[in-house]
């Protein structure tokens, strides 16, 4: 297996909302160019862990680095500056704006100019293929997949070295799962890294390099992808047949 240098880091920590504690003691690891697939079943604190990544909340322990150094306390917006870039559930697209504003969005921190910043939104729209025609088109009358896509783009232009996507896959067809992943795999091959909340097993196991499983808030499997039954991560993390069933209807 391929050694990465950490990029990334959440070393044992813990997060609550209001009582409820939603993860403890964590620790997940992000390398240089690396995909790490984070399950777990609903409330198992998978979107936790990402916002704790985006600074969207804080640890009450543990610690958040980034190259090396504690990013606790950091907000969002610095940490999109440096390059941790979330694509949230529900996309969060502006839908009274067409296409081509909300992509141009993602570029506010980064704020390329001129030829370069010509050039980045080119880049982005011949990755996301069908939007390169919708470009005057309002977002909100997309589909749940375009829209999806186009949050994924947004992010692109933010100019990330680690993007964290919490449930891409939700609500969309097979065709488009199929296409958001043949974007996650380019992405992959261009050595930008990925944490990666999925409900579909298979598929998640088939593009990342590790995968963390996550019962009840605490870490419950952590490893290489290669070294993984994919029976058993979706009987005890996934909620058993009935999805593995979905999953491979899926697949096919």
């Amino acid at each position: 297996m391929v050694e990465h240098a950490p990029l990334l880091e959440l070393r044992d920590v813990s997060a609550r909302y209001g009582e409820i504690t939603a993860v403890r003691n964590v620790t997940l690891t992000v390398g240089a160019g690396e995909s790490v697939a984070l399950i777990g079943r609903n409330g198992a604190g998978k979107s936790t862990m990402l916002r704790l990544a985006a600074g969207v909340i804080q640890p009450f322990a543990g610690d958040v680095r980034w190259k090396g150094k504690s990013i606790v306390g950091q907000v969002p917006e610095k940490r999109v500056r440096q390059g941790i870039v979330l694509v949230p559930e529900g996309r969060g697209i502006f839908p009274g704006l067409t296409v081509d504003e909300n992509l141009r969005m993602g570029a506010f921190w980064h704020r390329p100019r001129g030829a370069a910043a010509r050039q980045s939104v080119e880049e982005v729209y011949e990755l996301l293929g069908v939007l390169g025609q919708r470009r005057s088109q309002a977002a909100g009358s997309l589909s749940g997949g375009e829209q999806q896509l186009l949050a994924i783009g947004r992010a692109l232009l933010s100019n990330p070295e680690v993007l964290l996507f919490d449930e891409p896959s939700l609500g969309l067809s097979p065709k488009m799962i199929d296409a958001l992943y043949d974007i996650l795999g380019t992405l992959k091959e261009r050595g930008i890294a990925f944490v990666l909340v999925e409900q579909y097993v298979p598929l998640a196991l088939r593009l990342c390099d590790r995968v963390l499983g996550l019962q009840k808030g605490t870490a419950a499997v952590s490893g290489s992808t290669e070294g993984i039954e994919v029976e058993d991560l979706t009987e005890v993390y996934m909620g058993g047949s009935e999805l593995q069933a979905e999953t491979e209807q899926v697949l096919q």
